[in-house]
């Protein structure tokens, strides 16, 4: 079979559909046939196979209850398909709040009340990020008009793209900066206007500080009371009094900013920041090595690039 009939498709289909009726099981407690139909589209008899299957694999799950008209989580459930995962529940009621996600299309059936903090959305325009997905994709240059923090106007240079990044607010490019001579981010708003693309031969493996990994030690605040840094290790999950956060050399400055990390706990009071950074020594040489590393390998690119048009010359 091929197309839609093909049985590796039918089979991931109904994969899908067990583990809605497994995700709706647990966290709203019950699941019947409609909710089946009306989120996949599918037929009644269809979605009653589907409730069949399932009670195959995991029939201590759930009881059909005739006053409900309604498959009832049992108390010996125990999750035969998903993961349990808070994470997931709570993302799709941020993505509702923000307007990414419509409701009907998420796997939540009755959502509870909730609000949340505003987020100030920072901008990609659709056609400009295809264009830097295209480069990417292809290992290209191109020529970018781009409004730096820097300078008053508006600079055209050439970039080489090679990965994509999200800081915690906004989306950016991680890219080669030909004017600069080395490995830089660069914000989608800020791009203005694009101009031709070119074949490039930049090496992503040289951007050290995208390559390199680093591993964050974190605990509470030292001058907070006891009980108050009992609170936070809850809040945070930590275990022995901290917590362990691995991110990428280039997205560890946007880290430490963003929670507060890059301040010296001695300049601020432990109420106002309730987390401190336990190796901070630790981190500051990785950054300035994985600089300076990255530093050499852009002088041996810039020099083998000024053989090349030696040569041509």
């Amino acid at each position: 079979m091929s197309g839609d009939g093909s049985p590796a498709k039918m089979r991931w289909s109904i994969e899908r559909r067990l583990e809605f009726i497994e995700f709706r099981l647990f966290w709203e407690g019950r699941v019947n046939r409609s909710d089946l139909v009306d989120f996949f589209g599918i037929s009644v008899p269809q979605a009653s196979a589907d409730l069949g299957r399932y009670q195959e694999v995991a029939k201590q799950n759930l009881a059909y209850d005739k006053r409900a008209k309604s498959y009832l989580v049992t108390r010996e459930f125990k999750p035969v398909l998903l993961e349990l995962d808070a994470q997931r529940y709570l993302a799709q009621l941020r993505l509702i709040a923000n307007g990414i996600l419509p409701k009907e299309e998420s796997w939540l059936g009755w959502v509870p009340p909730y609000a949340t903090v505003p987020s100030i959305a920072r901008s990609v325009d659709p056609v400009k990020l295809r264009k830097v997905l295209d480069v990417i994709r292809t290992g290209s240059a191109i020529h970018v008009e781009y409004q730096s923090l820097s300078r008053p106007d508006p600079l055209w240079r050439w970039l080489t793209p090679h990965a994509l990044a999200f800081d915690g607010f906004r989306w950016h490019v991680r890219a080669w900066c030909h004017t600069r001579n080395r490995f830089q981010d660069f914000v989608f708003a800020r791009m203005l206007s694009f101009d031709e693309t070119r074949p490039d031969q930049i090496n992503a493996e040289h951007d050290i500080e995208w390559q390199r990994f680093l591993t964050f030690r974190i605990g509470p605040h030292p001058d907070l009371e006891t009980a108050k840094r009992n609170a936070i290790e809850l809040d945070y999950g930590m275990q022995q009094g901290e917590i362990s956060v691995e991110t990428r050399i280039s997205l560890s400055f946007y880290f430490m900013h963003r929670f507060g990390l890059d301040i010296d706990p001695k300049d601020v009071q432990p109420e106002r920041q309730h987390i401190v950074l336990l190796n901070r020594e630790e981190i500051d040489e990785a950054q300035k090595r994985a600089r300076k590393e990255t530093a050499a390998l852009a002088s041996g690119y810039i020099h083998k690039k000024n053989e090349e048009q030696d040569d041509r010359i």
